[in-house]
């Protein structure tokens, strides 16, 4: 079963790579003949929650600069629990646009977590799916050879001009065991979340949520022998912003 999963990560990777290079056939072009360098902050999630009676932090968010086609983008994603780290991702990208909506970014790939981290060499994609949902996933090999393959996937639900509700999934798959990280060879974890903001105006938005996690398979076997608990919910309050 083992061998098998494994086989479906790497294939899921090559398919992520043959998408890709389908879409550079695809010619972009700037939006005006007048392409000024521009600079984008935006933190899609900043919040707070309670799990089995911690206080949670978590956030998710980047910063780009550059012109129309080319860009540089720093994206950054963690969570605390308690006060202590229980993981973080840092990326630097070099981003080009591809086509309408989609763009291919490589870089490099620092994670954490508890008395752990690894960097890793990065390719991914980033766009505006059909019927709108919006897709970030990337292949990660770090030197030791380790494989992550990591996707989340977003839609907007608007119910007026100012309320939107927003579900989310994300998943992590791995080609190999890494214990010092917690995680084993195959889909290691699964998360799905539902907020809904109130946009006071387009750069700030309060919301509400819910978020579930769940670890699976071999990472979930290593979370127990842990003494981790192997999911959790949590109700979420947090801000939407950007500048």
């Amino acid at each position: 079963m083992k061998l098998r999963i494994n086989s479906n990560i790497f294939k899921t990777g090559a398919s992520l790579l043959t998408i890709a290079s389908v879409i550079m056939t695809i010619p972009a072009y700037a939006g005006m003949e007048d392409d000024p360098v521009e600079t984008k902050l935006m933190l899609n999630q900043f919040e707070v929650g309670k799990v089995d009676g911690n206080r949670t932090l978590s956030w998710e968010g980047d910063l780009w600069t550059g012109k129309d086609i080319n860009k540089l983008w720093i994206k950054s994603d963690g969570e605390r629990v308690a006060g202590e780290n229980e993981g973080t991702s840092t990326q630097l990208l070099y981003s080009r646009a591809i086509a309408p909506f989609w763009d291919v970014q490589t870089g490099v790939r620092h994670d954490t977590a508890p008395g752990a981290r690894r960097n890793y060499a990065t390719f991914g994609i980033q766009g505006l799916a059909p019927y709108y949902f919006e897709t970030d996933a990337s292949l990660s090999v770090g030197k030791k050879g380790q494989v992550k393959l990591d996707a989340s996937f977003e839609y907007e639900m608007m119910f007026t001009q100012k309320l939107i509700l927003s579900p989310e999934v994300a998943i992590n798959a791995y080609a190999k065991d890494d214990k010092p990280m917690g995680v084993a060879s195959g889909l290691a974890d699964i998360e799905a979340g539902l907020r809904l903001r109130y946009e006071i105006k387009r750069e700030f938005a309060p919301y509400i949520g819910v978020n579930w996690a769940k670890k699976l398979g071999g990472t979930a076997d290593l979370a127990k022998d842990e003494g981790e608990d192997t999911s959790e919910s949590s109700f979420v309050l947090g801000i939407r912003a950007w500048y």
